[in-house]
């Protein structure tokens, strides 16, 4: 039987106290919704919708990427009101699985199993035990521990609060089915709302079997409410993504201090140390070792390379073994051959520099091209912006470049050449000569020093 998503959208979420829309709200710097769209369509669906209504433009544009089919709910009338604007746009053959926007842990295995518990012919009832059931649904059963109702904690007697096995939310059964219940369901509840739950008890009626899986741990079905909610939802994720890694070899000096907001694949041999934060697509070789406070945005870094500490990668490509930092910036299309060092305080951008070069210390390379075994002396600039547009800076193969030296791009700096110290460099330096320029150093005699008037 094909399987249709349902995801659940449409809340305001005002606990959140914010003015953005509850499932747009970031959890490993991406909105809730789209961890929650993610394990839906790892289930293979023929369709996912969405119900959306508070925020509703903000919503959709978020996830303009995704191939999503969009219902709103003008008024928020319950679970169940909100499921029945989806129906009409769902196969009637299909299964229909209910899930949450608010709830992005969900694994796509415990779906998997739902949905193969639910079958062709019965309801399938995601619940988890827990602790502390106040403010959760109750999974009634009868005296066979059969599924007979799910009562909301407003309306539940003093008895059926003391039961620990709890609603998630998540449901699965046939379209027909679905559809005939949804129509049949009232609001005559403390809240005045239409419950999806409340398709238990026709099911029920209905002799439709009702299967309820247990899920493996809470955590699993932490539902997003206010904001201590989204730091208890990180953190676990984060768990999950150290836990992971290291199952695939990698070292981590401490699990509990990474950070991946995105998707991080190591080669083997891999060490990451404290507070390291990955975003977007990152990709670490065989032997990387990445040191404490780095932060790596959408770049690869091959074999043998090592980062020092505090240092800030975007978007550009490292070659192997190579050593950046500490406190280096990389900003976005740089491309580092083998073996090249970038050392401390040193911050490139948008350019390309060949095997075996060096730039050590408090050195600024922007839209330029080094060669092979270049050693940059420390206090260089590349000064590529006119006030109006940028240029570019050639640098050959085995150039020497003294300390303080400015070039005026564009220029270029033929193979072999050396930049004496101080120099400010405006016309192409040729190959295999030493090219320098610096003004006549005069001293002043007779000269005295300023000094302070003396105060009032």
């Amino acid at each position: 039987m094909p399987l249709s998503v349902v995801i659940l959208a449409a809340g305001q979420g005002t606990r959140m106290r914010s003015s953005l829309p509850k499932v747009l709200h970031p959890m490993a710097g991406r909105p809730l919704l789209s961890h929650v769209v993610d394990v839906a369509e790892s289930l293979d669906p023929v369709s996912v919708h969405v119900v959306y209504g508070f925020g509703g433009d903000q919503v959709r544009e978020a996830m303009a990427d995704r191939d999503l089919i969009w219902h709103e709910q003008a008024e928020q009338l319950g679970t169940g009101h909100a499921v029945a604007q989806a129906m009409g746009a769902v196969a009637p053959e299909s299964q229909v699985l209910v899930l949450y926007g608010d709830v992005p842990l969900l694994r796509t295995q415990t779906l998997a199993d739902l949905v193969a518990l639910g079958g062709d012919d019965g309801l399938g009832v995601l619940t988890v035990n827990v602790s502390e059931p106040t403010g959760y649904g109750r999974i009634v059963r009868d005296n066979d521990d059969h599924i007979v109702q799910i009562v909301e904690d407003k309306d539940a007697t003093d008895d059926q609060k003391l039961i620990h096995e709890v609603n998630t939310g998540v449901m699965v059964c046939p379209a027909k089915h679905l559809s005939e219940w949804i129509g049949k369901l009232k609001n005559s509840n403390s809240q005045g709302e239409y419950y999806l739950t409340d398709i238990v008890e026709l099911a029920v009626w209905d002799k439709v079997p009702v299967r309820a899986l247990a899920a493996a741990d809470e955590a699993e079905t932490l539902g997003v409410n206010d904001k201590v909610h989204l730091a208890e939802a990180e953190t676990e994720f984060r768990r999950r993504t150290a836990m992971n890694l290291m199952r695939n070899g990698v070292s981590l000096a401490d699990p509990t201090r990474i950070d991946v907001r995105g998707t991080l694949t190591c080669g083997a041999d891999v060490y990451i140390d404290v507070n390291a934060v990955f975003i977007g697509e990152c990709k670490l070789g065989d032997g990387v070792h990445i040191g404490p406070n780095v932060v790596v945005i959408d770049s690869q870094i091959e074999d043998g390379t090592e980062v020092f500490a505090n240092c800030v990668i975007e978007k550009s490509h490292f070659g192997p073994n190579c050593l950046i930092g500490p406190f280096a910036r990389v900003r976005p299309e740089t491309y580092l051959g083998s073996t090249v060092k970038l050392g401390n305080f040193v911050e490139v951008k948008k350019s390309n520099i060949a095997k075996g070069s060096k730039v050590n210390h408090l050195t600024y390379v922007g839209d330029s091209t080094l060669g092979e075994r270049v050693n940059v002396g420390a206090g260089t600039i590349t000064c590529n912006y006119d006030g109006a547009n940028k240029h570019r800076t050639t640098i050959g193969d085995d150039v020497f470049v003294g300390s303080g030296v400015q070039f005026i791009a564009p220029v270029e700096v033929g193979d072999g050449a050396t930049i004496g110290a101080g120099s400010i460099i405006t016309k192409p330096a040729p190959a295999e000569k030493l090219t320098l320029s610096r003004g006549k150093q005069v001293t002043i005699d007779g000269w005295k020093r300023p000094v302070k008037k003396p105060k009032n």
